[in-house]
């Protein structure tokens, strides 16, 4: 009877273990998905990419139009209205929503 009763707490222990580490598992991914986009970062930088699309120099970014930025663009994948959401330009970073870069597509 005893044996039983160490399996069964045993079987509970590791089940917990299990849930616990799913859990960790689970909150980790969430918090590196939340990583915003660094302007320094050699995609970004390769890209034009600008953390605020108010400031960007005409003379360095051509291809800039007024008005444009992430929130628009057809390639952002955040809700309307966020702050920031995510970009398949950049696999697992967020990018703002005031941001813009080259690769900007108006939103259809």
């Amino acid at each position: 009877m005893s044996r039983l009763t160490t399996l069964t707490s045993n079987r509970r222990v590791f089940m917990m273990q299990v849930a616990g580490a799913a859990t960790a598992v689970m909150a980790a991914s969430e918090a590196s998905a939340q990583a915003m986009v660094d302007e320094k970062d050699p995609q970004a930088a390769g890209l034009g990419y600008a953390a605020d699309a108010s400031k960007i120099d005409k003379s360095k970014a051509p291809k800039f139009a007024a008005g444009s930025n992430c929130g628009n663009c057809a390639l952002y994948q955040g809700k309307a209205g966020a702050a920031s959401g995510g970009c398949p330009l950049f696999a697992g970073k967020q990018v703002s929503a005031k941001a813009w870069c080259t690769a900007w597509a108006k939103k259809a």
